[in-house]
């Protein structure tokens, strides 16, 4: 199997992923097996039926502490006995409405738990970079037509958008105060990326799987804001991402890497809700829609400038947003109709990394 930069890199690695028993903790601990690190995890048990850690079988082959983050002696016993060289943390309570509904918990996971995640790095001399995963949303959101930049101010309305955009104050306090350059502490990247989807992501109040419960169980999909726009993404662009940035971070040059950047889509065009909905039925077959009367308040137009990332990570998924959302739903039709879910995910991984390959030969 030809490498790719990236996991050449990682191959023997250590590497600590927080939040490993989720959607994307599960592609990236699938990906990062089958490139040769060592990968040890640390989260809460998989919270939906079914859940893609156990549908893919890594519940018995990746080792992990089951535990919360806002338990900072069990995370950094769990740290310290693992000894890692990287830390990739996912770890995070995700969903905008549930922070309306639970706002303190919310805060504690994403603000409290960052800070624990890198509080335990830098009381691990051996790791050497930590890639903390935040949002698209932590843009100070002003409804307008062009990306945010990386540069661009930092706010948040919901709970969930404040909560990550705090996280990120913490990482950049961390940052300044045990700068890696001065040995007081691992070198931190952030990654801003935007809406992921792809098969095994069961979670509430998300779009995709909204739309397998309702084909499956034969009910109503319930819609908020068909026109809305959103960065739309596969979980593989992302993962991919994260991996580029624990490989800088552990390069000869990890200034260059330790810094925010945008992962979004590159596609020019920016599809609504009703798109995106429009492709899965395309490649499956349309449920029956209500739209809600009342809905908490969302953010309607986001979008994310991946310039920097772009030209000097050299970060470019191979797949556009009607191929994403084409994959997307082949992925939960094949599964729902007796396909193995890990079978599925491995060869979704494969088609990807001969998409990357490709570029690299042009």
């Amino acid at each position: 199997m030809h490498e790719l930069p990236f996991e050449a890199a990682l191959k023997g690695r250590r590497v600590f992923v927080t939040g490993h028993t989720g959607f994307t903790g599960s592609w990236a601990c699938l990906w990062l097996k089958a490139l040769g690190a060592e990968v040890e995890g640390y989260s809460l048990a998989p919270d939906t039926t079914p859940a893609l850690f156990n549908a893919t079988r890594l519940d018995s082959e990746v080792r992990g502490t089951i535990a919360d983050i806002r338990d900072f002696p069990t995370l950094l016993g769990a740290m310290r006995a693992f000894n890692p060289d990287l830390v990739l943390h996912l770890a995070a309570q995700p969903l905008v409405r549930r922070s309306y509904r639970e706002p303190l918990l919310t805060f504690e996971v994403n603000a409290q738990g960052t800070a624990h995640v890198l509080e335990a790095a830098r009381q691990c001399a051996q790791v050497r970079g930590v890639v903390c995963v935040t949002t698209d949303k932590v843009y100070a959101n002003r409804e307008w037509d062009w990306p945010y930049r990386e540069n661009d101010p930092l706010g948040g309305k919901d709970p969930y958008s404040a909560s990550k955009s705090a996280a990120e104050m913490v990482i950049q306090s961390y940052a300044a105060s045990y700068p890696f350059k001065e040995g007081k502490g691992p070198a931190i990247a952030t990654a801003r990326g935007g809406n992921i989807i792809g098969g095994g992501d069961w979670s509430e109040d998300r779009l995709v799987p909204d739309f397998v419960r309702a084909l499956v169980h034969g009910s109503s999909l319930s819609l908020r804001y068909p026109r809305a726009t959103r960065p739309w993404q596969h979980v593989l662009a992302l993962v991919q991402g994260y991996f580029m940035l624990l490989a800088g971070l552990t390069g000869p040059e990890p200034g260059r890497f330790a810094r925010a950047w945008n992962l979004g889509p590159q596609d020019p065009r920016q599809y609504t809700v009703r798109d995106v909905l429009d492709l899965m039925a395309a490649e499956w077959r349309q449920p029956a829609i209500e739209y809600e009367s009342e809905a908490l308040p969302e953010a309607q137009a986001l979008a994310l400038d991946s310039s920097i990332a772009r030209n000097l990570l050299s970060w470019q998924p191979p797949w556009d947003t009607r191929h994403v959302v084409r994959e997307t739903a082949a992925w939960y039709r094949d599964f729902h109709n007796g396909s193995d879910a890990r079978a599925l995910c491995l060869a979704q991984i494969a088609a990807w990394r001969d998409g990357l390959l490709a570029q690299c030969s042009n």
